[in-house]
């Protein structure tokens, strides 16, 4: 893996919503904002996009473009990931896909937001409501 950063001082908050969302669009893994000071104590924001070796010439142009930086400064990084499987549980509400994380020992199960939002609006429900009803119909599988 490889982290792009760049300190940005002089853009909206707008223009970094966009910004964040051309950066995922075009591979990045991950990307996101560090409120920092910098000189003359101007508060900035820290982007940093984490994308794959191929991509950093790629990414890196991208930014260059998107935002006012005159640099990009990077490093390699070394992760470790959660192997990940998806199920689908039917809940009272209707179904929703759970995504089950696991490394050795360790096990997450997490409902899709996206699934459990729409159930929600669609049934005049809270969001947390579908999101438990999902847990406990994994429980009864």
């Amino acid at each position: 893996m490889v982290m792009l950063e760049a300190n940005l001082d002089d853009m909206t908050g707008e223009t970094l919503g966009y910004v964040m969302t051309r950066l995922l669009d075009a591979g990045a893994f991950d990307v996101f904002f560090t409120p920092i000071q910098m000189k003359k104590n101007r508060p900035a924001s820290k982007l940093s996009v984490l994308v794959a070796p191929a991509d950093r010439e790629k990414i890196t142009a991208l930014i260059l473009a998107e935002t006012s930086t005159l640099g990009v400064r990077y490093q390699n990084w070394h992760r470790t990931i959660m192997k990940r499987t998806f199920e689908e549980v039917e809940t009272p509400y209707g179904a929703v896909h759970l995504k089950i994380a696991t490394y050795g020992k360790t096990k997450k199960v997490t409902p899709e937001y996206a699934d459990c939002a729409q159930l929600a609006q669609k049934c005049h429900i809270p969001l947390t409501t579908v999101y438990q009803a999902a847990l406990q119909a994994r429980k009864h599988q």
